[in-house]
């Protein structure tokens, strides 16, 4: 048998030139917007720079001009014991000259408060400054936003255009040859070179669909994953002729459209599947390498020894209409289902039957019983000690939610007789504390910063941190009923109440509301919510408020133990691996009811491996300063900010008194 070469004519409709045309311009649109903005960025990074070196040349001025003021002050007293002392010695010689004295005097006075007046002016351009920095920096993560929320626009219209391409629609005209058997009829050599040639023309689409992406550098090595298909929409015979030696000669011309596994984009273009989940279910790698390489070719195969059925004319229609319908590719593989859901941690309760004791789980100090905990499933040694007691030590198997009463044993008391021991009555109190259930923070070391290369310059460089003790901290962030109480039992005001109000998003850029502040942040809350609209300020005067109702110890934490709980052990970007997915937290773009329209009720997502709550968007939470520090950083992104903002290593830098409707905060205990 004798195959010709393929000749292929096609039309102006396999290209839909305008279509992609236009997908192409969207992508350059917003590529390049993001150039501009990233050059806005880099303008406001230097603008923000020189701003903090002048401030830091102010403040070493102002260092100077207290120095000398100590000076100036020494001189002056010094000036005026030189003045009374000659005014003494006048008493004795009227005809004394003291003018010098006089005049040394006044100009020390003089000079003094020169000093005085300077200081007071660069304090006041002190203040200027940080007033613009503060400005500068609002303006630069209201940036930082917008450049993040434009690369999800682009991988949306990267993966809209890529399927747009696969999915063109167009006419190919092709030339087939072949020899005929001596074996078949006339009919059936029809037939067959027909089915050849279309088999050639639904091979020759896809390859020319993959030849024509745009991206084609980047998706033509995933070829074998792509799902890419081929639907015939119709045929029909040109023209066809047989010749004196035996040869069948047919020119069809196809109708075709392409189809592609809309979950696999992604893929293909190497972006996070959330970008693709309104296409469906994106595969997983094991199961989507078993597809066959060359789709076309698997759904189209026409045997070309295989019985084909005499045809009654030679209609200038192809016999094969059936192919009008879609190929199915069908696999032995079951479909793939989620997997149930699991818990990463359990509630572990130890109760004792005394006070005062010291609970250590793997020979970490846990606090006293009563203690609530949640720890990851798993074998523990648990040890209960105090002073006077054996001992209690016990290995734990930890499946599900167990509560272990403890029993402790005096030790044997060397006296002749004990000593009668007097039974104090327990008077019962009421706790009106704001409740927040806290867990424990085991010690440990960490590598603290931008571990993957996506974040941004303030996470780098990459450092080894190293906790040496165990903490407490709250699950989740403070809420709007937690909060309340504090406000109604302390009287305090807020900064957002006292002031210009809180700063809020509108139309992409931070604008200040009067009206707005934590009962009032601009959009509907209820008590489960984070608190929010207030200031580094607030947010320690709670805790403060908190010590001292309690009689426990709390604080913010500072950002070395912010990000240590966040990542419980983890070095991925998020909890559960590098990429955001749809609905497990709330940030913008995240895919959550609440998603850049506010803030979630706390625990509504699940926690982490430490049992901690929304350490991924809903707001920003605030860390404490070091007492040297100007600004304070704000850590874990918010509902209304790209899920880019909302990885575990992302700092965000703010003045003390800066209040806005996405940041709240949650508070260590002491132990």
């Amino acid at each position: 048998m004798r195959i010709a070469p393929l000749s292929l004519f096609v039309t102006a409709a396999l290209l839909a030139t305008s279509a992609f045309a236009q997908d192409t311009a969207t992508v350059n649109a917003i590529e390049s917007e993001l150039t501009a903005k990233q050059a806005e960025l880099d303008n406001f990074t230097t603008v923000l720079d020189k701003h903090i070196a002048e401030e830091t040349r102010l403040q070493s001025q102002l260092g100077l001009l207290r120095k000398r003021s100590t000076e100036l002050e020494k001189e002056k007293n010094q000036a005026l014991d030189a003045m009374n002392e000659m005014y003494r010695r006048m008493i004795d010689d009227p005809n004394l000259d003291i003018s010098a004295a006089q005049t040394r005097y006044q100009q020390s006075v003089a000079t003094h408060k020169q000093n005085k007046d300077d200081i007071a002016m660069q304090l006041a351009a002190i203040a200027a400054q940080r007033k613009e920095i503060e400005q500068i920096r609002v303006a630069k993560h209201t940036l930082v936003n917008t450049l993040e929320n434009l690369k999800d626009q682009l991988s949306t219209a990267r993966v809209e255009r890529l399927r747009n391409e696969f999915t063109r629609e167009g006419t190919l005209e092709v030339e087939h040859t072949i020899n005929c058997k001596r074996t078949e009829t006339l009919a059936a050599c029809e037939q067959r070179g027909q089915q050849l040639g279309l088999q050639k023309a639904t091979k020759r689409f896809i390859d020319q669909i993959f030849a024509n992406l745009t991206e084609q550098r980047v998706v033509e090595p995933k070829r074998n994953i792509a799902g890419a298909q081929v639907q015939v929409m119709s045929s029909h015979v040109v023209n066809s002729a047989f010749s004196g030696q035996g040869n069948y000669t047919v020119n069809l011309s196809v109708t075709m459209r392409g189809d592609v596994n809309g979950s696999r984009l992604c893929g293909l273009l190497n972006i996070d599947n959330r970008f693709c989940s309104e296409y469906g279910q994106p595969l997983a790698i094991g199961y989507q390498s078993l597809y066959p390489t060359t789709y076309s070719d698997a759904q189209l195969s026409f045997p070309e020894d295989a019985p084909v059925a005499p045809a009654s004319n030679t209609s200038d229609t192809v016999s094969v209409a059936k192919m009008e319908v879609a190929p199915i590719v069908e696999t032995s593989l079951k479909k793939s289902e989620p997997l149930p859901e699991k818990k990463t941690t359990v509630e572990f309760t130890v109760r004792s039957n005394v006070f005062d004791d010291e609970v250590f789980i793997n020979g970490v100090s846990y606090g006293s019983t009563k203690l609530v905990t949640s720890l990851a499933p798993g074998m523990y040694s648990l040890e209960v000690r105090k002073l006077g007691y054996e001992t209690y030590s016990a290995q734990v198997d930890l499946r599900k939610a167990r509560t272990l009463n403890v029993k402790l044993l005096k030790k044997p008391e060397l006296i002749a007789a004990p000593t009668p021991k007097k039974v104090e009555p327990i008077v019962a109190t009421a706790d009106n504390t704001p409740k927040n259930q806290t867990v424990v923070i085991p010690a440990g070391k960490f590598m603290m910063g931008d571990l993957t290369g996506n974040g941004l310059a303030n996470e780098r460089p990459v450092v080894e941190k190293v906790l040496s003790h165990s903490f407490s901290m709250q699950s989740t962030e403070v809420t709007v009923a937690q909060f309340r109480q504090f406000i109604e039992r302390s009287s305090f005001v807020t900064d957002a109440e006292k002031g210009r109000g809180c700063a809020h998003y509108k139309n992409g850029e931070p604008v200040w509301d009067i009206d707005y502040n934590w009962k009032n942040p601009g959009y509907e809350q209820k008590d489960s919510f984070p608190v929010v609209c207030v200031s580094y300020e607030d947010a320690k005067a709670f805790a403060d408020w908190l010590t001292a109702e309690s009689g426990e110890q709390y604080r913010l934490p500072n950002e070395v133990e912010w990000e240590y709980a966040a990542r419980a052990g983890s070095s991925a970007e998020y909890p559960w691996g590098n990429e955001i997915g749809r609905n497990l937290a709330n940030c913008g773009w995240c895919g959550s009811e609440w998603s850049n329209i506010s803030p979630s009720p706390v625990s509504e997502f699940s926690p982490n491996a430490y049992g901690l709550y929304d350490t991924v968007g809903n707001v920003w939470e605030w860390t404490q300063k070091r007492a040297s520090q100007e600004d304070v950083t704000v850590r874990g992104g918010a509902w209304n900010f790209a899920p880019s903002l909302a990885r575990v290593s992302t700092r965000l830098t703010l003045a003390p008194d800066f209040r806005a409707n996405y940041i709240g905060f949650r508070l260590i205990k002491e132990r």
